[in-house]
């Protein structure tokens, strides 16, 4: 090979390997903008605000990285949030309060609201999975459905029940989703110790069961898949299904964490979830992903938008370079797609 061919060979891996990972760049750039604003942000406290708040992150995107790898995704993401927020919220009100939904209902154990809520979002997933895989509706469309369908019902709960947030949670409730383990200097908080548990589960489903590989070979070719012999049907129900778990027990605990409830809670949380996922490698087009790039792309995108916060940063802004972080991995997903191919 002449040195002339070398040096050409050279800038195209260059100029590849930067293209690649374009994504990566601009995070880390925006990371450095970040700390010449404000080198404070360079704190233990900081981090630990940043993984306790990526926490309830982490598991919505489990859920919805599930989704993309099936070739699909997700857009009630935060209305499904919202549901379980005001469902656990309104059944764990403190009995003494004044203006509680439900005055005359005995005291009930934690879990009980937590799981019906979960109940009701696996439910309302699992009918979006149902309609996806037997009618073979787009999951845009579909999901976009059920987000119009929750919200409006959220708005009419809400609105019926005095329009005011459903707050004065059940100390006990708050202590689930806002305690820690002290672990002799270290304070763990608990919503870290539920994602590390939620991270281990679900990698366990997605590398070990027979449906993490059902869910692989269908989002890599669905054609291929059925005429191997995979129910195809039940491995997009059984995977929104998950879903909606991991929802649901996300929201339960981000309305604990932050102490009340109303109908817009939970909104915009899908585009952060999905922006996540793709960040992380999960591809827009199927059959790729790993449990451990969900969880980097989490962390990322959210030590972005904390930083952001915490150089008060316009919200408009972060629309924007969110907007354009999402652009730009999707850009980058499909031009891999493309290659492959």
């Amino acid at each position: 090979m002449s040195e002339t061919s070398q040096k050409k060979w050279s800038k195209s891996s260059i100029a590849d390997f930067l293209i690649n990972n374009a994504i990566y760049v601009v995070l880390l750039l925006l990371v450095i903008i970040i700390i010449c604003m404000d080198s404070s942000f360079l704190s233990v406290t900081n981090f630990r605000f940043i993984i306790t708040q990526a926490s309830t992150r982490v598991i919505l995107a489990l859920g919805v990285a599930g989704l993309l790898v099936l070739a699909g995704t997700d857009l009630s993401v935060g209305r499904m949030v919202g549901l379980s927020a005001v469902i656990s919220a309104s059944l764990l009100q403190t009995p003494e309060y004044a203006r509680r939904i439900f005055p005359d209902m005995a005291q009930l154990p934690v879990f009980v609201p937590i799981l019906l809520a979960i109940f009701f979002t696996a439910l309302a997933s699992t009918i979006s999975g149902y309609v996806i895989a037997k009618f073979k509706v787009t999951a845009f469309i579909v999901t976009l459905s059920m987000q119009l369908i929750l919200y409006g019902a959220l708005s009419l709960y809400y609105d019926y029940t005095g329009g005011s947030p459903i707050a004065n949670l059940d100390e006990r409730f708050k202590y689930f989703a806002q305690g820690s383990l002290s672990l002799g200097f270290i304070e763990v908080p608990f919503l870290v110790i539920y994602a590390a548990i939620t991270v281990g589960l679900v990698w366990f489903i997605w590398n070990k069961t027979r449906l993490g590989k059902n869910m692989f070979a269908v989002g890599g070719n669905e054609e291929a898949a059925t005429v191997s012999g995979v129910n195809v049907i039940r491995t997009i129900v059984l995977v929104s299904m998950l879903a909606g778990v991991l929802y649901g027990f996300a929201g339960a605990l981000e309305v604990a964490r932050t102490g009340s409830a109303t109908n817009n809670i939970g909104n915009g949380y899908e585009l952060d979830a999905i922006a996540a996922c793709v960040v992380g490698g999960v591809s827009f087009n199927g059959g790729v992903g790993s449990i451990a790039g969900v969880v980097s792309g989490v962390l990322m995108f959210q030590v972005i938008t904390y930083g952001l916060n915490y150089v008060d940063v316009s919200p408009y802004i972060q629309y924007i370079i969110k907007g354009l972080i999402i652009v730009i991995a999707v850009a980058i997903d499909t031009r891999k797609y493309i290659k492959k191919k």
